[in-house]
Parts: structure tokens; C-alpha cells; sequence
């Protein structure tokens, strides 16, 4: 059994403006827009990384869990860790052996959607979904949430992955053994921080310390071409010290091919 992280999701007040953003500092493009989150009060639109995905939602109505959200992080910010495998079973035999809830469960002919408790998981939102199907196990196969032709928005000459996710807590390293406890995965101490290494990625435990607490505090993201994305940033008013840029209330680190 593999986990790949596959997309990574951002919750906003406002779209167009992250979106935007995004896209223009990173040299990305929107790949779909998924109609169906409307039935959670929200709108989206998925941004091709190479062959993974940043997701921006944002409420298009009261009381949405989206919107809870952003009041409970003071703010934009990320909001769910997508991961693809290629077997549910285990993993959920695993988490039912913890005591760990499905909030959100759907199975389909070609996809099948399983969302966490965030409550029994504690740091974020987390989601590990099937993709069944022809070419469904391939790095660059079908991913439902991005839409059945993706692959055309697919560039890499500016960025072309994402290598890790950054899952901020107050305890992460207690927060690290219980999500590695699901996963049946092993804890590494990499550079003084609590990891658990994917077959694509790495997920990252870090103290939360800029005031907004428990959640997905920050991306690393594969940069090609660093000048032409800190141009762009420089533009924007979002590169920070380090050449870390901040968008849509997410730190994101840019690391080298």
C-alpha cells in the first residue's frame, strides 16, 4: 500500500484575488471548477503543480464549515491535506482500532472519497481518497477532484511539484505519532522536526507560533525558475524573509528542483 500527497487545499474569504495570486506568482493554472462543493456552501478552483493540485474554497454562504473555519484561524489560510492511495482497507481498520471518526465518506465507480475526523486527528483536515480506474496508480494518471482533463494545464518550466506539507501544533511531535499511528507510518526526526515521509512527499510537525494555531501552516514547493517566481512575488507584495512567500494565509517555501 502507498499514500501520495496529491493536492493540498486552501480555505479563503475570497477566491479571485488567491487565485490570482497563485497562479501569477507560481506560474500555475486552473485546471477545474468543481460545481459540486456548492452542496457545502462553497466555491473552488483547483490549480495544476505539476501533477498535484493546490485547491482554493471559499463560503458562498452563512454557517459553512469553510467558514467556521477561517473565523477559528483568524483568517485565509490552509485548510486539508489530500493524499491519494491506492487501498482504503487498512488504513481504515487502522483508524477505527484508535477511535478515529470518518467525517465524510463517498465511493463511486471511479472514486472513492474518505475524510477524517479532524476532531480525532487533530493539526488539519485530512482526506486519503482512491482513484480507481484506467491509468488510475500513474504519477500523472486521473484525479476526479481536478476535473477529466487536467493534464492539458500542466506546466513545469516555474514550479513542478509539491514536496511537503507543514502541519503546525502545539504538541507536533505527539501530533506527528498519532497521524503516523493512522498511517502506519514511522516518525523521523529530520533537521530537529517530527516527518512522516510519503511515497511523493513529506508531511512536516512544527510549533504553532504566529498566533493562529492548530492547522496546515505551510507548503514546500518545487521552484525551476526561483527568479522569475520572486519577480512575480516582489510584484505581488507577498515574498517574505528567506524567500518564503506568503499566499492565502499559507507560508510557502520554495525548494529546489
Amino acid at each position: 500500500m502507498w499514500i501520495r500527497l496529491r493536492q493540498i487545499a486552501f480555505v479563503a474569504k475570497e477566491l479571485k484575488p488567491v487565485i490570482d495570486t497563485l497562479s501569477n506568482v507560481l506560474g500555475v493554472d486552473a485546471c477545474y471548477v468543481d460545481p459540486g462543493v456548492k452542496v457545502f456552501g462553497l466555491e473552488n478552483t483547483l490549480l495544476s503543480v505539476g501533477n498535484q493540485f493546490i485547491e482554493v474554497v471559499a463560503p458562498i454562504q452563512e454557517n459553512t464549515a469553510g467558514g467556521r473555519y477561517l473565523d477559528r484561524r483568524n483568517g485565509d489560510g490552509g485548510y486539508m491535506v489530500i493524499m491519494q492511495s491506492d487501498d482504503h482497507d487498512p488504513i481504515k481498520q487502522r483508524a477505527a482500532d484508535l477511535g478515529v471518526r470518518s467525517a465524510l465518506t463517498s465511493d463511486s465507480h471511479e472514486y472513492r472519497i474518505w475524510q477524517l475526523h479532524p476532531g480525532d486527528t487533530g493539526g488539519s483536515f485530512v482526506e486519503i481518497d482512491v482513484q480507481l480506474g484506467e491509468h488510475a496508480h500513474d504519477a500523472d494518471g486521473p484525479w476526479e477532484p481536478a476535473g477529466p482533463n487536467w493534464q492539458r494545464a500542466k506546466k513545469t518550466d516555474v514550479v513542478s511539484g509539491i514536496s511537503a506539507a507543514e502541519i503546525q501544533s502545539n504538541d507536533p511531535t505527539a501530533l506527528a505519532q498519532r497521524w503516523a499511528d493512522i498511517f502506519d507510518s514511522a516518525v523521523e526526526i529530520v533537521d530537529g522536526l517530527s516527518t512522516i515521509k510519503l511515497d511523493n512527499a513529506t508531511l512536516r510537525f512544527v510549533e504553532a507560533v504566529d498566533g493562529r494555531g492548530e492547522g496546515l501552516g505551510g507548503i514546500d514547493v518545487i521552484v525551476v525558475d526561483r527568479a522569475r517566481v520572486l519577480a512575480a512575488a516582489d510584484e505581488r507584495g507577498c515574498r517574505g524573509a528567506d524567500d518564503q512567500l506568503m499566499i492565502g494565509g499559507v507560508r510557502i517555501n520554495l525548494v529546489d528542483a
